[in-house]
């Protein structure tokens, strides 16, 4: 300690004050020390080096403004020339405090002291004052109090010289032996350059470089995707807790003033890998940055989604699903942009774990929906781990919801529907916003689980006639699963598909082509929509519905592959299948978070 040559004293105009050297051009003081910057200058010397004085400006600031109770009481120097000696080294975030406590040292200039002194206190607990500030009290009854002079002083481990943090106040009183640290974590939030150098045993030094090189880029509005008409606003805190999922740790007692602030709260106080993992992977979703996209495929993986504990004698929902093998859904989310010039939102995710991963996001004409589309859905397919299950999940606005995403081309260099190659559903877009109807399925999914197969509620070419509110009301109760003889195109059939969607029904199946349903195909005897439905009973009725996606998975596959003459009764066969705890966090992250 008596040979740290980093200590450095600041002037500024009358105003005497501490510092402490960490690059061979930047000290780091308290902004008040410099606050006359604007009319006096600012010099720096250096207790071992000499008492020449080198000019100084600042080039980085806390944002505090002239109270003491304000945060951000930082400032960054840079000499006007590098100097020969060797910076501060940093402790980790967890060094200062123990039990029993540990010694710590300030290094000031009080009155009279131009050599500079030193004051032993320690930290009286880890919890910080305010989000910001760790009280210090004198470690003796006697000695050197925290002084004016000692402001700006780096706190250093009395047995190693590892500094701590910085003094930023103290008593007015020298009979009050106490005062107040700026923790070496809290002013890296306000200087990012600085977390490189403060040690974070968990992560290396590439993960923090990767944080940084998206942030930065994400100061530049137009690296990131246009933000949708009416998208919510998801900042800091959103990501955060994202990242820590519903378990970890809940907010800080300070707000997060940047994307930075939150992503190294993550890394200097939450000991979670994989949460950083996340939080890294949503900011490269929105910058597009394919190398860190890769670069993350070494870092820790995503935990398994949690589920709460079983009610006494009844097993959980996330039991009976794990005893089979889950999805892995990669979802696909189209809907209108909301700003009248035909174009559509078009998001693609990846599920690993049960946390979602933006694979790409875009505002798109509806001629590039398609194509978009297809080549995110193949880069989706790098999130998935080997033995995963796929299930492609269309979300499509109700107009749409008869269209042929299975029979879609997979790719330019594959001719063969998207259908066949893996199990293929859609989901109505209105539904799945809806927080009511999301409830409700979730009730449904809670009966079917303990139930070996579904029941099937035929909707005939000939019942198109029924009454809209009481049909909902009824498949509401009594059914778990809805055949169409019909494709819901005629007006009086998607009024029933309204009401079986509004009833809260996860299966849906029909026929994406034939009968209008506009004639009493009942009377001749020879509907293809009926026989449609006497298939699906054949089939599917007795399958359980979680394993829906999987047996219209090989129907399809069976279909295409037929040589039979006639098209074999699946070809068309479009399957609409439901399951929030499948595909969680149904509002998407559709913009740049900035904001």
């Amino acid at each position: 300690m008596s040979s740290a040559s980093w200590h450095a004293r600041i002037s500024c105009g009358r105003d005497t004050g501490a510092g402490f050297l960490v690059t061979e051009r930047h000290v780091l003081t308290c902004a008040h020390v410099v606050a006359r910057r604007d009319t006096d200058s600012v010099a720096v010397s250096f207790a071992h080096g000499g008492y020449e004085e080198i000019p100084a400006r600042v080039v980085a600031h806390g944002g505090w403004d002239g109270r003491e109770s304000d945060p951000g009481d930082l400032a960054v120097l840079e000499l006007d020339r590098p100097v020969p000696l060797k910076p501060a080294e940093f402790a980790t975030p967890t060094d200062a405090y123990g039990d029993p406590p540990r010694r710590l040292l300030a290094y000031g200039f009080p009155k009279r002291y131009d050599e500079g002194t030193l004051a032993e206190y320690r930290a009286t607990a880890r919890q910080l004052i305010a989000g910001e500030w760790v009280q210090l009290e004198s470690w003796a009854a006697h000695g050197q109090p925290l002084a004016p002079g000692f402001s700006g002083a780096a706190v250093t481990l009395a047995d190693t010289g590892r500094v701590v943090g910085m003094v930023s106040a103290a008593a007015r009183s020298p009979e009050i032996r106490n005062g107040r640290m700026l923790p070496a974590q809290v002013m890296a939030r306000y200087w990012p350059r600085l977390a490189d150098l403060i040690p974070t045993p968990d992560y290396d030094q590439q993960q923090k470089e990767h944080l940084r090189h998206l942030l930065r880029q994400l100061d530049q509005p137009t690296s990131a995707a246009p933000a949708p008409t009416g998208a919510p606003e998801y900042g800091p805190e959103r990501l955060y807790q994202d990242a820590v999922g519903p378990l970890g740790p809940p907010l800080p007692p300070h707000r997060f003033t940047s994307l930075w602030d939150a992503a190294w709260y993550l890394l200097s106080e939450v000991p979670d890998p994989a949460a950083v993992t996340r939080f890294t992977a949503r900011l490269a979703d929105f910058v597009d940055d394919t190398p860190t996209r890769t670069a993350l495929r070494a870092w820790p993986s995503a935990p398994q989604a949690h589920r709460p504990d079983p009610a006494p004698g009844r097993p959980s929902r996330g039991a009976a699903r794990d005893a089979a093998h889950t999805w892995s859904p990669i979802l696909v989310e189209i809907a209108p942009s909301g700003s009248g010039d035909g174009s559509f939102l078009v998001e693609v995710s990846a599920y690993n774990g049960g946390h979602r991963r933006v694979v790409g996001s875009r505002r798109l004409p509806v001629d590039r929906v398609r194509p978009y589309t297809l080549e995110r859905i193949d880069e989706a397919y790098r999130e998935l781990s080997v033995g995963a299950r796929e299930l492609l999940a269309f979300v499509l606005p109700r107009r749409w919801l008869n269209t042929d995403v299975a029979h879609w081309q997979r790719s330019a260099d594959d001719d063969s529907p998207l259908g066949s190659f893996a199990p293929l559903v859609v989901l109505d877009l209105e539904r799945r916003r809806s927080g009511g109807l999301q409830h409700k399925l979730r009730q449904k999914w809670q009966y079917l689980d303990e139930r070996p197969a579904a029941r099937l509620h035929r909707i005939d070419c000939w019942s198109v006639g029924q009454d809209q509110v009481k049909l909902t009301i009824g498949l509401r109760r009594d059914a778990d699963m809805v055949g169409f003889a019909t494709p819901p195109r005629a007006d009086r059939v998607r009024r029933l598909f309204q009401a079986s969607l509004n009833a809260a029904v996860p299966v849906m199946l029909w026929p994406r082509t034939g009968c209008r349903g506009e004639h009493r195909c009942g009377e001749s005897g020879d509907c293809r929509g009926a026989e449609f439905l006497d298939r699906l009973a054949e089939h599917l009725a007795k399958l359980p519905p979680r394993e829906l996606p999987r047996f219209v998975h090989e129907l399809r596959e069976t279909a295409y592959a037929s040589d039979a003459p006639e098209p074999h009764w699946a070809y068309d066969l479009a399957l609409l299948w439901e399951d929030p705890e499948c595909l969680p966090d149904p509002t998407g992250y559709l913009h740049n978070p900035v904001g």
